[in-house]
Formats: C-alpha cells, structure tokens, sequence
C-alpha cells in the first residue's frame, strides 16, 4: 500500500457553466457556507494530513494565489502551477505539467469543483497500482456512469456502472511519456485498466458535482442549514 504525501487541486476550469458568476471570480474561489469552495478542500487535507499542495489554475489564476497565498493559513505549503488566462489544460496535461511539484511518489487529486463527506486520508495507491479511484453513484445529471467496480478492481467495461467522483489517488508512472498540453485524462485510466492497474472504491456518503448554477444553490442551501460542516 502507498498514502499519498502530496495533494493536487484541480482549479484551472473557466467555469462556463456558472457564468456570469464565474465572468470575473475563478470558480474555485466562489463561496459557500461563509468560505471559498477551495477552502473546504484546504481544510480537509490539512485534517487528512496532507502538508503539501499543488493548486492548478488558468482562468483568474491571480485571484487564486491572492486569496490563498503560501497556504499557511491552513498549516500547509501551497505551489501553483499556473497554465496561463485562457491556456487550461484539461486534466491530464494540468497534472502532466504539474507533475515536477508532485514529487516521485502516489499523490491525491481532487477536482475543485466537488463537494463531499470523502475521508482524504482513506485514500491509497494498493500494490502496483497506478491509480485508485473514488467511485460514486451516478447522479441524475449523468446517469449513465463512468466506469466499473468489481472487488475493489475498476474496469472501463461492465455494469452497473459508477461514476468517477473527481477524486483519485495516482502514481506518476500513470504519466509516463506525457507531454504538457491539453488532454484527458480518461484515455490513460482506461488503458491502465486494461492492465489490471486501477483500484477503487465505492463512496456512498455526499458527494456533490458543483458545476452549475442550480447544484451550486444546491450546496449553498444545504451549508446554510449547517449540515455540510463535516465535508
């Protein structure tokens, strides 16, 4: 088994889908419950253990730094990896091109755009893995799923099928060959499954994709009522 030491937040998305909220606020810098939804994320690692983080941004990336600044605040060490205004990188060349922060060993990922109960600190790389994955169930706007889970294997065929939650632990080797410009990151999972390479887990708690209005109402009511302290 091997934790991860160092977590990345994925923070260069431009928000389309928020705007005009999103027009002159990077995403993860919109708030919630009193605090930036980054800040959620700060916390939990810094509870989880983490002391090492590495925040990806493009879109007002500025702001982000402003705002979070060495991440001391939170008792950690914050790096940037800055992808240029207008320049994202989608996730797997954000990673790639982050890769150098990262260190040699398995690391956490965590999309800034969700929200969820998940234990950071449960999270781990098994054997030889190149990758673990967080599974959870398909929410309405995407019923179809991603991937799935049998006996703590992922597989890209099979049902019933998951959906990926955004939040994964990966070893650099899952980049090997990469190169910095834009690209998913689901073609390189897919083929590491087709090696037996990718573990995962199912999280049956809250989990909540931020990346519309609506769901960002929703999770702004739901930290109102002071139910979602524990996320």
């Amino acid at each position: 088994m091997a934790l991860p030491r160092t977590a990345m937040i994925l923070a260069a998305g431009r928000g389309e889908r928020l705007r005009p909220l999103t027009d002159h606020v990077p995403k993860p810098l919109l708030e919630a419950g009193g605090k930036p939804l980054i800040a959620w994320h700060l916390e939990k690692l810094a509870k989880a253990g983490f002391r090492d983080v590495v925040i990806n941004h493009a879109h007002l990336g500025g702001q982000i730094e402003k705002a979070l600044g060495d991440g001391s605040s939170w008792g950690l060490r914050i790096r940037y990896s800055a992808e240029g205004e207008g320049q994202a990188l989608e996730t797997g060349g954000g990673i790639c091109k982050a890769l150098p922060l990262l260190g040699s060993g398995p690391f956490l990922v965590v999309n800034g755009d969700v929200f969820s109960d998940v234990d950071y600190a449960s999270l781990e790389l098994q054997g030889h893995d190149l990758a673990q994955l967080l599974l959870v169930d398909n929410p309405p706007h995407h019923p179809a799923g991603d991937f799935f889970l049998h006996q703590g294997r992922v597989q890209a065929q099979g049902q019933p099928r998951l959906t990926f939650s955004g939040i994964g632990v990966y070893h650099p080797r899952l980049f090997d060959g990469c190169d910095p410009v834009a690209f998913p990151l689901a073609p390189l999972l897919r083929d590491a499954m087709t090696k037996g390479l990718v573990g995962g887990q199912h999280h049956e708690g809250y989990w909540l994709d931020v990346g519309t209005a609506e769901r960002y109402q929703q999770l702004k009511t739901r930290l109102g009522h002071g139910t979602g302290n524990h996320a």
